[in-house]
């Protein structure tokens, strides 16, 4: 891996870039798709699907076969599956937004009501591999919301993916995948609902069909390639660098980035990634272009630049360093919190922002499922006590049409 100091700003700049990349040709050529599946529904779904996913069979895989691929599935793998999905639930079930009533004043109430969307798509990747812990981690919480139904997308699904549904609760699984899946679910087609919301990582082609679907159907966040971020001064150099390269591997355009003020353990990572590098697989590929290991004058240096680049995962090797972090999808502090562990199995959600995203949000959990309404309530003497200052502000801002309907109730 190459090292760059702090000091070389165009260097660090392109290390740590949090810019999404538009990629025009593939959002146009998604588009295309998008709108076919709009308009002609199945039909388009359907030629899509053969064409893209290998479809062989139906659309939707009927519940019974899920049964009976799961039962194929090694022990061990459903245990797995078990084990996951309770940290999982645990922790979603604490994510889920309470309501609650409040009283303003003499006669005036306010009220948040917590409901639950109605219905959620959760798209299931299968590239290289279909990703079951994906859909553990999309369904699950959704679920814990309260949502009545969750459907399940994935262009291949397996023995796992088909035990994973049945773990998560999961109402009804396609098997399609890519920008056709992400409309049909978006706009509804003769055999795939509408849903309100589509959650989950894919592709670029998923990525881009999500941005374009996003007016007309709720979706989590743009995703883009994944991205890591270790800082520290201290730990194992062999560590390090096998984290690097796990997150190397899902693409790539993923980005694995190491910042240290400790030049001999910089050198040291170095030294590691080259000896534990993979003969195949993306890894290679993804840090020669996006890797890189910064050397800082202080780590105090290293916590600001990670939350100038806000990543998708910030590893920290103390909690001095993780208590200072304010932009991160998710925060792994000291050697023994594994990232991978994170992807699969401590509970917390491996859904996460991408390109500088976490800026402004974190990742998935159980209130990216329901909705706040508030509820408001009066008395005559609720309105008549704040009567004033609504007219008031209603004429400072030229509604004249305003303050006469509070004036109409009061003067009756």
């Amino acid at each position: 891996m190459k090292i760059v100091d702090s000091t070389n700003r165009r260097a660090v700049a392109a290390l740590l870039s949090a810019t999404r990349i538009r990629d025009r040709a593939t959002e146009t050529r998604a588009s295309v798709i998008v709108e076919r599946v709009r308009k002609s529904g199945d039909a388009a779904l359907v030629k899509y699907a053969r064409e893209l996913d290998g479809l062989k069979g139906g659309i939707e895989v009927p519940r019974d076969e899920w049964v009976e691929q799961a039962k194929t599935l090694a022990p061990a793998v459903r245990a797995a599956i078990k084990r996951a999905a309770a940290n999982i639930r645990t922790v979603a079930k604490a994510q889920v937004p309470k309501g609650w009533r409040k009283h303003v004043g003499a006669g005036i109430s306010v009220e948040q009501r917590v409901i639950p969307l109605a219905r959620v798509g959760c798209y299931v990747p299968a590239g290289r591999y279909p990703l079951p812990s994906s859909l553990l981690m999309t369904a699950i919480p959704a679920r814990a919301a309260g949502v009545p139904e969750v459907i399940v997308a994935c262009p291949r699904p397996d023995a796992a993916v088909f035990a994973a549904a049945l773990e998560a609760g999961v109402d009804r699984l396609f098997q399609v995948g890519g920008a056709h899946a992400i409309a049909a679910m978006a706009y509804g087609t003769r055999t795939v609902p509408r849903v309100d919301k589509i959650v989950g990582p894919g592709n670029r082609w998923v990525a881009a069909a999500k941005s374009l679907v996003s007016t007309d159907c709720g979706i989590d966040f743009y995703a883009g390639p994944t991205e890591i971020l270790i800082v520290t001064a201290t730990g194992s150099a062999a560590a390090i660098a096998a984290d690097l390269i796990a997150q190397a591997e899902h693409d790539p355009d993923a980005r694995a980035v190491f910042m240290t003020s400790n030049r001999r353990l910089a050198e040291q990572v170095a030294h590691e990634v080259a000896a534990q590098m993979p003969d195949t697989g993306p890894a290679l590929q993804s840090l020669e272009r996006h890797g890189g290991i910064i050397i800082c004058r202080t780590m105090s240096e290293a916590i600001e630049l990670a939350n100038e680049a806000a990543s998708e995962h910030l590893v920290v090797g103390t909690e001095a360093l993780a208590k200072r972090v304010r932009n991160a999808g998710a925060v792994f502090v000291g050697e023994w919190t594994a990232q991978v562990a994170g992807d699969y199995a401590i509970g917390s959600n491996h859904v996460l922002p991408t390109a500088g995203a976490a800026r402004y949000r974190g990742g998935l959990n159980a209130a990216d499922f329901v909705k706040l309404v508030s509820v408001q309530r009066m008395t005559k003497q609720g309105l008549q006590r704040i009567a004033k200052t609504v007219t008031t502000l209603a004429r400072a801002e030229g509604l004249e049409g305003h303050a006469r309907s509070i004036e109409l109730r009061i003067n009756q």
